[in-house]
């Protein structure tokens, strides 16, 4: 008889049950008070080989001490499911390597029904050589739609970050993907690499993109953006870039090749502590006023130097972008000053179907007697019907800010913060 679903916690348990009958099965083995070695794991994989009618699988095996023998192990039982569509796998923290990678990467090829894949390596030493084999694997399963890939803390570097894409470009039925490589170091040569496989992911619509601290300049962001420009399905981006190198130029860059998108409509780009300065700030907002259909925006520029000059041609430029409705601004300690705030928001005023604004203005160096401007700026803003403020400790609460945006017509939420 087949069983619909079952969850274990005891690989004992597991190994001594009808295993052919599964169908859905959640094998949870993480943080076990008595580690999982490579010898447990081998029984596991043997056992989940005998699985055939299996088609969804997650197994959480997080903190254990697999290893290299293990993940291949594991990797050989898998490869024997040939029935699964889906599978989210939790190996981070496994002391798993490049020839644990590879055999687990090998078998993944075999599973070429696998249409949702969740796979969490991070905190291991796959290395470059193991990102390779990944892709390698992964470009087999020709039927993947939905991706997520945990990389994060890898010693991946360009070699691993560019083969990673290349086998991701055969997964010709990818829609959505979310790929984790923070704190690896893929460099400038990397993240290109990246970009230009990415780009030609045809039936890509969703992407998540995390690369903080990956040593990322000016170089990067542009070859990362103009292989992202070429995503003409992609509708939704998020992408993380915190603390990189990109600068000035590189931010430029990054926004002229995702304005190249022409059916994006839903932005989030984290670019904290990355030196990008008034210019930076004024040629990021500049290329994404070619996103004609953006609607929603998340922009993080905290502690990049924009100043006063910044933010004024922030607003000037968003205020040109006439299909945005959500928009959150993120400019923690930017120097800003209240000119720069005023005039900021003044240029938000031209947003006419701007109904949700979260603006983050704090530890800015504006004056509490500016407050009672600053709400009669917010006021122009006559589409809002959501609004949340953030100020800073270094303010003093206004009661004219308050009622000056209480006389917005539509406003039905008002939050304003003071630290």
């Amino acid at each position: 008889m087949i069983q619909q679903k079952t969850y274990f916690n005891n690989l004992e348990q597991l190994l001594n049950s009808s295993l052919q009958s599964f169908q859905v099965l959640h094998i949870d083995l993480k943080k076990m008070i008595k580690k999982i070695s490579a010898v447990g794991v081998s029984d596991l994989g043997t056992g989940l080989g005998k699985c055939i009618n299996l088609s969804s699988l997650r197994l959480d095996l997080i903190e254990n001490q697999i290893g290299d023998q293990g993940g291949s192990d594991l990797g050989t039982g898998l490869g024997r499911c040939t029935n699964l569509s889906n599978l989210t796998l939790n190996l981070s923290e496994n002391q798993i390597g490049l020839i644990g990678t590879q055999g687990l990467s090998q078998s993944l090829g075999n599973c070429t029904n696998l249409s949702n894949l969740t796979l969490n390596l991070s905190c291991n030493k796959i290395s470059d050589e193991g990102a390779l084999a990944l892709g390698f694997g992964l470009g087999k399963c020709t039927n993947l739609s939905n991706l997520t890939l945990h990389l994060w803390l890898n010693q991946i570097g360009k070699i691993g970050g560019s083969g990673l894409g290349s086998g991701l470009v055969k997964c010709t039925n990818l829609s959505n993907l979310e790929l984790d490589l923070r704190l690896n170091y893929i460099g400038d040569e990397g993240a290109s690499g990246l970009g230009s496989y990415l780009g030609n992911c045809t039936n890509l619509s969703n992407l998540t993109l995390s690369l903080r601290k990956n040593q990322i300049g000016a170089i990067g962001a542009a070859g990362l953006s103009s292989g992202l420009g070429n995503s003409t399905n992609l509708s939704n981006l998020a992408l993380d870039l915190f603390e990189n190198k990109i600068g000035a130029k590189g931010a430029s860059d990054l926004s002229s090749g995702l304005g190249k998108c022409p059916n994006l409509s839903n932005l989030t780009l984290t670019l904290q502590w990355n030196k990008i300065g008034a210019i930076g700030a004024s040629g990021l907002v500049s290329g994404l006023g070619n996103c004609t259909n953006l609607s929603n925006l998340a922009l993080d520029l905290s502690w990049n130097l924009i100043g006063g000059e910044g933010a004024l041609s922030l607003g000037s430029v968003l205020g040109k972008c006439t299909n945005l409705s959500s928009l959150t601004l993120h400019l923690i300690e930017n120097k800003i000053g209240s000119e720069g705030a005023l005039g900021l928001i003044f240029g938000l005023g031209e947003c006419t179907h701007l109904s949700n604004l979260t603006l983050n203005l704090s530890q800015n160096q504006i004056e509490d007697k500016d407050l009672s401007s600053l709400g009669s700026s917010l006021g122009k803003i006559t589409n809002l019907s959501n609004l949340t403020l953030y100020l800073g400790t270094k303010i003093n609460k206004s009661k004219q800010l308050n009622e000056k945006c209480l006389k917005l017509k539509r406003l039905v939420n008002l939050r304003i913060y003071y630290w």
